[in-house]
């Protein structure tokens, strides 16, 4: 996979960050041309994702580094499995070993909570979507593990979509003042709006709003909200969004449900790197 010149600029930052001046136990115990071959292992199972990104941290200190892929991104690891090889010098795999592991079990966190989420409605026409709740500087790497684990990518940023808020509709004076606004300054992209009860969504509707979020209403609000809406927009589901619940979200009829915790909750899995020879 292509990787930005930005993620790029990320894992130097990061590696500058640890490595510093120096590794100074690497230098002390270990002679600089010695070499050797380390295994990626799960120490549980969960869904491998962010591999390319890991290995870029190894490319980037020494690109004499070689590495042998025995999982690929997406796969269903289990405890024990040997993720993937890299040999090559000591000290380089030994200085980006920490950033890498960081990386790659954040990501695979991530990845493996989307697909928790994703099998809880299997068989219903939602799509499970992520947000801009990301970690700072992350979000390319972070919205690429919520694809591979099955869910679907929100707008990137402020810049690639509209999404009209409470914010901004109460700085606008209302939700068709907002709207109406929106369409005549931007003629290309859909507008989705944010509303809180049934009388603001037949206002945003009667708007021309395309998409509409309903901002923490309950399950039979929202079955309300599928028939008031009658296909006239998209309806996205959002707020306390939980795999206890998302199954009785999705069978309301709601087109996309946008859950934050994929990437500001999930927990970083189990990964070891370990020298072999």
């Amino acid at each position: 996979m292509d990787i930005t010149p930005n993620v790029i600029n990320v894992i130097q930052s990061a590696l500058q960050e640890d490595i510093g001046y120096g590794d100074i136990t690497t230098s002390l115990l270990i002679p600089e041309g010695n070499k050797s071959k380390a295994h990626f292992i799960a120490n549980e199972r969960f869904v491998l994702a962010g591999l390319p990104f890991a290995l870029k941290v190894f490319y980037i200190l020494d690109p004499s580094i070689v590495s042998k892929i025995y999982c690929r991104d997406g796969t269903r690891v289990k405890k024990g499995d040997v993720i993937t090889e890299i040999s090559g010098r000591t000290h380089n795999i030994l200085k980006g070993e920490r950033v890498s592991l960081n990386i790659l079990q954040r990501l695979s966190g991530i990845a493996t909570l989307t697909s928790i989420y994703i099998e809880k409605i299997e068989g219903l026409k939602a799509k499970i979507v992520d947000t801009r709740k990301t970690t700072p500087c992350l979000r390319f790497m972070e919205k690429y593990a919520v694809r591979v684990g099955g869910g679907y990518n929100h707008r990137f940023g402020l810049f690639d979509g509209i999404l009209i808020k409470d914010n901004h509709i109460k700085a606008a004076g209302s939700i068709q003042k907002a709207v109406k606004a929106a369409k005549k300054g931007h003629h290309l992209l859909r507008i989705e709006v944010e509303v809180k009860n049934l009388r603001e969504l037949r206002e945003a509707i009667e708007a021309g709003g395309d998409i509409i979020m309903l901002d923490n209403m309950t399950v039979q609000e929202m079955k309300e909200a599928v028939k008031i809406a009658g296909g006239k927009a998209l309806l996205e589901a959002s707020g306390n969004i939980k795999p206890e619940n998302v199954r009785a979200i999705a069978e309301t009829g709601v087109d996309l449900i946008s859950v934050g915790a994929l990437t500001h909750s999930s927990s970083a899995v189990d990964i070891g790197l370990k020298i072999v020879e």
